[in-house]
């Protein structure tokens, strides 16, 4: 009996090598549908935010299709969609008010912004090719870091006045990592606040 035991995981190896062969096939197809699912969840009117707290360090990482901040996707050529990306980026920089962070006494240690439509060498034909293009769909990322003295102050996000701001964004879909564990919730203008 002691022998068959001792055998059973030689006999099993074969299987457990077909099995994550045919696991990994099927990973890298859940990958690809992600992938392709990645660029369904670009839905004009909603957002992503995922906010963490440890410690004294918020951390905020707002992702958005451009539509719903600059009003469009395409690459700014005029002079007037050049103004528009500017204030839109000018608005970006000031996570504080846009994410209600009145209380906590926090400070921007660290600030992303990326999009295509940020890319200050547009006119270049070098990069062109990043530019988006007639139909494509573009994307604002902004990532924030930001130290706050009194963490324990923090007692809600309040996401009026980005919604306020940027009128397009219907919805934001918020994660939440902090002391009190992880809650989603999907924030509206008509509920634009969420406890942490």
């Amino acid at each position: 009996m002691r022998r068959l035991l001792l055998a059973l995981p030689f006999v099993l190896l074969p299987l457990a090598a077909s099995a994550a062969e045919h696991s990994h096939d099927h990973d890298e197809e859940k990958h690809e549908h992600a992938e392709h699912g990645s660029l369904d969840a670009h839905e004009h009117g909603a957002a992503q935010l995922n906010v963490a707290l440890e410690g004294t360090v918020l951390e905020l990482q707002l992702q958005s299709p451009a539509m719903n901040l600059v009003g469009f996707e395409h690459a700014a050529k005029s002079d007037a969609d050049k103004t528009k990306v500017a204030a839109v980026r000018s608005q970006l920089e000031q996570p504080l008010a846009l994410f209600g962070l009145s209380t906590g006494d926090c400070s921007v240690s660290q600030q992303v912004l990326e999009s295509p439509l940020f890319d200050e060498a547009a006119d270049s034909h070098e990069h062109e090719h990043e530019m988006p293009h007639d139909g494509e769909h573009s994307d604002i990322h902004a990532l924030y870091t930001l130290d706050c003295q009194k963490p324990e102050d923090l007692q809600q996000l309040d996401l009026r006045e980005l919604f306020k701001r940027f009128p397009a964004t219907a919805k934001i879909q918020v994660q939440v990592i902090g002391p009190n564990g992880q809650q989603g919730s999907e924030l509206t203008p008509a509920q634009p606040t969420l406890k942490f």
